[in-house]
């Protein structure tokens, strides 16, 4: 019996005393009960394995290309040309040729004022025009009757002269009476009003039968010149010596417009003119560009951004852009090693365009750089790659 008691009774083990050790700490209460109970939630193989701290980060590979250098500014869309259309004759408006914001080209008709009172007013000029021309030529046939008489001293040398002195009054009469005719004529003529410039007509300003006067400072219509149309824009007075070096060569350089926000390409164009001096207040000196504006969707004092593209960097190293951190000495990329391993690396910038960025030095092609999870991240920490299958 004794023998099979002691094949069944297990044999004291070294745990024994560690179950003595922890029963008087806790009856000391040196430590609580729950930590010497298992967790019933933790599996065997979850209770054996350690968790997983490496932090997941989104990363993407150093290439070659080229980088464009582009300046940028907020500019406003600003017609070559803007004409407010003034009657310059007075008058009763009769008639409004135009629909507001059509698209009128130079000489289209645009208003009528009455003609009436200066039809008449020519009317008049020209009957006083063919007597004075009445009066001219008979003058002219008596100076001729006298001019023998004068030579057989057959009447006095005064009347001779009067008579000559006749004919050229008469000839000064004739140039005055074509010089009012000429004035009757266009003023007759400012009564059908034509567009001065191609463009947009705004919104009519006067109804038809209203009296209209002279260079009225309120107008009949405004007209602005979209086709093409002009974008104004600030730059920076570092950059000009950029920007004067490309005109100088003779380059054409590029300018791309965007909505306000720098979204959204709306349409490029080519710069056009730069200002000839720099603004004290802020610095910057306003470029003209010159847009083709074929569909009409730029609008006068439309607010854009315009991205000068001044010339190309060839060959490049280039990241995205989340990839660079700043610092305070500098900026800098973490780098994951073929072994999973994030590394800080010092990195020199150059220009930046479309969410990428040029690094001048300390960076190849090829190399692997942090572009999200950054802020998880210590020198020497193992990682998992979240775009790589092969995370490590």
């Amino acid at each position: 019996m004794s023998d099979q008691l002691a094949r069944v009774s297990p044999a004291p083990t070294a745990t024994r005393p560690r179950l003595r050790l922890a029963l008087l700490l806790l009856a000391l209460g040196l430590v609580p009960l729950p930590f010497l109970l298992p967790n019933p939630w933790m599996s065997r193989d979850q209770a054996q394995v350690p968790a997983d701290n490496r932090p997941t980060v989104r990363t993407a590979l150093a290439t070659r290309g080229d980088m464009p250098i582009i300046l940028q500014g907020l500019g406003v869309v600003t017609p070559f040309s803007t004409v407010t259309v003034r009657p310059r004759i007075g008058g009763e408006l009769q008639s409004v040729s135009f629909r507001e914001g059509q698209m009128v080209r130079q000489g289209d008709d645009l208003a009528q004022i009455d003609p009436r009172p200066y039809e008449a007013i020519v009317g008049a000029i020209e009957g006083d025009l063919m007597r004075d021309q009445a009066l001219l030529q008979q003058a002219q046939v008596d100076l001729a009757r006298y001019r023998p008489l004068a030579e057989r001293d057959d009447i006095s040398k005064q009347k001779y002269d009067a008579q000559q002195s006749l004919v050229r009054q008469y000839q000064g009469t004739l140039v005055a009476d074509r010089a009012r005719l000429a004035g009757a004529q266009l003023n007759l003529a400012y009564c059908h009003i034509t567009a001065p410039i191609g463009g947009r007509v705004g919104l009519r300003l006067v109804d038809p039968g209203n009296d209209v006067k002279a260079d009225d400072p309120t107008g009949l219509v405004v007209i602005a010149a979209l086709q093409p149309i002009s974008v104004i824009f600030p730059l920076l007075e570092d950059d000009l010596p950029k920007v004067m070096r490309r005109l100088a060569a003779g380059a054409d350089l590029p300018v791309d417009i965007y909505d306000r926000a720098g979204r959204t390409l709306i349409e490029s164009g080519t710069l056009f003119s730069v200002d000839n001096q720099v603004d004290v207040a802020t610095g910057t000196a306003r470029l003209r560009a010159r847009v083709a504006n074929a569909a009409n969707v730029l609008f006068p004092n439309q607010f854009v951004t315009a991205r000068l593209r001044v010339d190309t960097l060839h060959d490049a190293v280039v990241v995205p852009e989340a990839a660079i951190q700043e610092g305070t000495d500098g900026n800098y990329v973490w780098l994951i090693g073929p072994h999973g391993r994030a590394t800080v690396r010092r990195v020199s910038t150059g220009p930046a365009a479309g969410g990428r960025i040029a690094v001048l030095d300390g960076l190849k092609p090829g190399a692997r750089v942090v572009t999200d999870g950054a802020d998880r991240l210590r020198e020497g920490a193992r990682v998992v790659l979240s775009d790589t299958a092969g995370a490590s």
